[in-house]
């Protein structure tokens, strides 16, 4: 298996030499074909560390590379899912032209932007609804289409900020499923952000634990479950104990004493510059 993403001592400090350290000395690989996971607190440099990565955000020190190029500025062959899919997808275009929107940018020609949203708009259940206009349908359907028009783009690497955290509990089993389904259809490698233990440990063929900021790995956990099904799997017993694991991690770096006033502004801000580059 060939690594497809590799990052070395990634680094990123907002304001200057005197601000806020978001991420420090982070460094993992994703190899070809991998769902991998990374779960850590609220704030601590997730949405940073996934910036970095796909080239939105110039990091401050480290290097990011792609099947062993390195990243700098978006690679043509990475997409992005974003949280706030109600803000990435353009209200006045039809399912079909938002999911072909990228592709005219990148030369596609019509036959073949037709034919790529045809079959991924399939693979996701919203084929009867390719003429309708995003407004129109409810947030599960909307974050559909958010994938689909990644996945159109046949990225070597897909990377998810949050991507279910803004739906219901069925409606997130339902896109959890989806999510494997189309990885294992386009043999995609993904690298999927999350605060949700469970969804980190249901998903990931790997798990990155994170501290709190400044984000650092304190765990690079392997998920071995086979076939995942919803009841089935969470009711195992190496899920129970993988989840458990993970808390501990997570709780242990919880009790440490609390960010300063000064640090919690600068997370408030990252969180915020996050947002606005979800938006179209």
């Amino acid at each position: 298996m060939s690594t497809m993403l590799e990052v070395s001592g990634l680094g990123h400090r907002y304001g200057g030499p005197t601000g806020h350290q978001a991420i420090n000395e982070l460094s993992f690989r994703v190899e070809a074909g991998e769902l991998a996971c990374i779960v850590g607190p609220s704030g601590c440099g997730k949405s940073t560390l996934l910036r970095s990565i796909s080239g939105l955000l110039t990091p401050t020190s480290g290097r990011v590379e792609l099947h062993g190029d390195p990243v700098e500025g978006v690679p043509s062959d990475l997409a992005v899912v974003f949280q706030d899919y109600s803000r990435s997808l353009f209200p006045w275009l039809s399912v079909r032209k938002n999911v072909e929107f990228p592709l005219r940018s990148r030369g596609i020609g019509r036959d073949e932007r037709r034919r790529r949203s045809d079959e991924v708009l399939e693979w996701v259940g919203l084929a009867e609804s390719a003429r309708k206009y995003p407004w129109q349908l409810s947030g599960g359907m909307q974050q559909r289409v958010s994938i689909a028009r990644a996945l159109a783009c046949r990225p070597a690497l897909l990377l998810m900020d949050e991507p279910f955290a803004s739906v219901d509990a069925q409606t997130r089993f339902e896109l959890e499923d989806l999510l494997l389904r189309v990885r294992k259809q386009f043999d995609s490698t993904v690298l999927l952000v999350t605060h949700d233990i469970d969804e980190s440990i249901y998903l990931a063929d790997r798990v990155f634990v994170l501290s709190k900021s400044p984000a650092s790995i304190v765990a690079d956990i392997p998920v071995d479950l086979g076939e995942r099904d919803q009841i089935v799997t969470r009711e195992s017993e190496e899920f129970v104990h993988l989840r458990s694991e993970v808390a501990r991690l997570l709780q242990v770096r919880s009790a440490e004493p609390k960010r300063s006033a000064e640090a919690e502004r600068w997370a408030e801000a990252e969180r915020a510059e996050a947002r606005e580059s979800a938006q179209p």
